[in-house]
């Protein structure tokens, strides 16, 4: 060969390499971080008035902020949804399960070439390998294979190993230390970390930051006191912080798109002030103190007027927003929508409705609610029908009544919508649950429970 075509060659060969680097430094980061059992009202920027989350508010001010995301009542079917960006409907079990057959956002950033992680709360399935089943390269999670306590002195499962920390530590913080461990491993490629947080979930305990912190404790059941809830708000909004911070020592801030929510609404024992009227916790409950989370997204690169946004949000569209943020293939199978071009400044196309089909299957109670909704009324497949401006509490049904036109066009579009999914429900998962005996009952799990104690005594 000439030393002409080697250099030329050569110089080929760097070429691509330069044009592969650039378009790996060109794709954003992602980090989506998910709160436990934290509805919109616990925030300051969206008028919450008992917490103090600071670092959130800013990313808010800096950021877009949405006024109505709102996802499932209870967190594995929240999980599900985002995970894979598909209703409830199609692909639902019982609770803790997410079925292996189900394609998630890791394994479709994982194929576009991500370095994926996963760290927090798992509740989807006990198998060893179930975070890197579902496309993530590496994980730090608590409840996967087991149920060890998750604050003081936790036990979690890293890559699905077990370890048991003895020595005062405390669980969210090992999380975010993963997390921060993994943002500075990838800070070179572009990475995908999912991070759904261990915090504000009951039991409420202190945190390192609390008076009465107690780092001797290893049981879930000790020092709870409702009052811890706000310290452990306050603990959360620190890991946050945390995370923007190594994002802006790595200088890699600008380029990562930071998206923050909470899974459903907060614990019904937690009473919050909220533009100055008493909150009350909703969760479990298809009313919007149930469902509606804060929805915060910053990305300094794309975001460059903070708004706010009244735009409809489920958690189903946050698996193509991310594709569509990154140059990822969405699965042909989703039901959400990309946000994306709100947060490019565009218009985009703002959901009409939201859809709910609502079964916990935490027991074997199959009962199903299921509904639609816009910014002004909700239907439920059952025919009871509100006025959420008016009524958000769904206490006056208006079913049977005579309606305005702007009441009667909006139960003409739902009922559409209801329509439209009347045989989404793949018969085979009912059926599975029922055969399986998967739905156990609480009264059944204790009476099991205390004749095996009967029987090792």
């Amino acid at each position: 060969m000439s030393s002409r075509l080697f250099a030329c060659c050569l110089s080929f060969v760097f070429l691509i390499a330069f044009t592969a680097s650039l378009a790996a430094a060109q794709k954003p980061n992602v980090v989506l971080i998910m709160v436990d059992d934290f509805g919109y009202e616990c925030i300051t920027a969206n008028g919450g008035e008992s917490y103090k989350t600071p670092t959130i508010d800013k990313l808010a001010a800096t950021g877009i902020r949405f006024e109505n995301c709102h996802v499932q009542p209870l967190c594995t079917p929240t999980r599900a949804q985002l995970m894979t960006g598909r209703y409830n409907i199609r692909n639902y079990l019982n609770f803790g399960t997410l079925i292996r057959s189900e394609k998630t956002f890791g394994n479709v950033m994982k194929e576009a070439g991500y370095a994926t992680g996963i760290c927090g709360k798992w509740q989807l399935g006990h198998e060893e390998d179930s975070p890197q089943h579902f496309g993530f390269d590496e994980s730090c999670l608590w409840q996967q294979i087991r149920r060890p306590p998750r604050y003081a002195n936790p036990g979690l499962e890293y890559n699905g190993k077990p370890k048991d920390f003895t020595m005062g530590e405390y669980g969210p913080r090992l999380v975010n230390d993963f997390a921060l461990e993994f943002i500075t491993k990838h800070k070179d490629q572009p990475f995908f970390l999912y991070y759904p947080m261990i915090l504000t979930h009951d039991p409420f305990q202190p945190t390192p930051d609390s008076p009465d912190w107690d780092a001797t404790i290893s049981s879930e059941a000790k020092q709870r006191n409702l009052k811890h809830f706000a310290e452990m708000t306050a603990y959360m909004d620190k890991m946050v912080s945390r995370i923007v911070a190594k994002l802006e020592e790595l200088k890699i801030r600008d380029n990562t798109l930071l998206i923050f929510l909470g899974d459903n609404g907060t614990h019904g024992t937690v009473v919050s002030q909220f533009k100055g009227e008493e909150y009350k916790g909703g969760k479990g409950s298809t009313k919007s103190h149930g469902t509606h989370v804060p929805l915060i997204v910053s990305w300094p690169n794309v975001i460059k007027q903070p708004k706010v946004l009244p735009d409809l949000v489920s958690s189903t569209d946050f698996l193509p927003t991310i594709c569509a943020a990154t140059g990822a293939k969405v699965p042909a199978n989703v039901d959400g929508v990309s946000f994306l071009p709100q947060l490019q400044g565009k218009a985009g196309t703002p959901r009409e409705w939201l859809y709910t089909w609502y079964s916990p299957r935490q027991s074997k109670d199959m009962t199903v609610k299921e509904y639609a909704f816009d910014h002004g009324f909700k239907l439920y497949r059952t025919g009871e029908f509100y006025d959420l401006k008016k009524d958000d509490a769904e206490k006056n049904d208006l079913a049977g009544t005579t309606l305005g036109k702007e009441a009667a066009a909006a139960k003409q579009k739902l009922q559409a919508v209801l329509e439209h999914f009347k045989n989404a429900r793949p018969a085979e998962l009912d059926r599975k649950f029922r055969e399986d005996d998967l739905g156990k009952g609480k009264t059944e799990k204790k009476a099991k429970k205390q004749e095996k104690k009967k029987k090792t005594n």
